[in-house]
């Protein structure tokens, strides 16, 4: 099974980088689970969606190479894990060019008028990962966790076929919701090495 994270916090030494870290060991706890971790802040992607995604989504043009490369990279993959700190209640800005600009019409889904819509990559498994910085009550009275859901799980993963995996939000308020939440980071990785594709 091949896993891709991939993440979008512009500072390494962020928590959401020690959680990758201790999701990578969950997955390296099964020794037949490979992994690939996109760093889209380190790798300079560029989230524009431009006249030129514009053009490839009404049919006038073919992918740039970058989109092709990013592509190939979810087709290598079982599992696709989406880990990134949560700002305005939503993933960063670079995640979301990211899904806008790769998760294409004829790649990810094809919409016809007469047929609806065909979701094309239900060979896939999503996990979401998300790191907030207030309280479960916050998330919970303000139905936060639900926006993410409706989001990221429903209106992305199950607009192109990927069946969820999970939604886990982790909290690291003080030291030892920090702990709390690398340990489940950790349980995360185990849980997706075991799964089958």
């Amino acid at each position: 099974m091949h896993i891709l994270i991939v993440t979008a916090h512009p500072d390494p030494r962020s928590y959401t980088h020690a959680a990758i870290a201790r999701l990578v060991a969950g997955l390296e706890a099964n020794p037949g689970t490979t992994h690939e971790i996109v760093d889209l802040a380190a790798e300079g992607f560029d989230p524009r969606f431009t006249a030129t995604d514009h053009d490839h989504f009404k049919g006038r043009a073919e992918h740039g190479e970058d989109i092709l490369f990013e592509q190939r990279r979810i087709d290598r993959a079982d599992v696709l894990v989406l880990v990134f700190p949560v700002y305005w209640w939503s993933m960063p800005a670079v995640m979301k060019g990211w899904i806008d600009r790769v998760f294409t019409s004829g790649w990810a889904y094809i919409d016809d008028p007469e047929t609806g819509t065909t979701r094309l990559l239900g060979r896939l498994k999503g996990q979401v990962v998300a790191i907030g910085g207030a309280d479960r009550r916050t998330y919970e009275r303000r139905n936060y966790l639900d926006c993410l859901n409706t989001q990221i799980v429903q209106g992305i993963f199950g607009y192109c076929g990927i069946h969820a995996a999970g939604l886990d939000l982790l909290l690291p308020l003080d030291a030892g919701s920090e702990a709390e939440g690398l340990q489940r980071a950790f349980q995360i990785g185990q849980r997706l090495s075991g799964e089958t594709s």
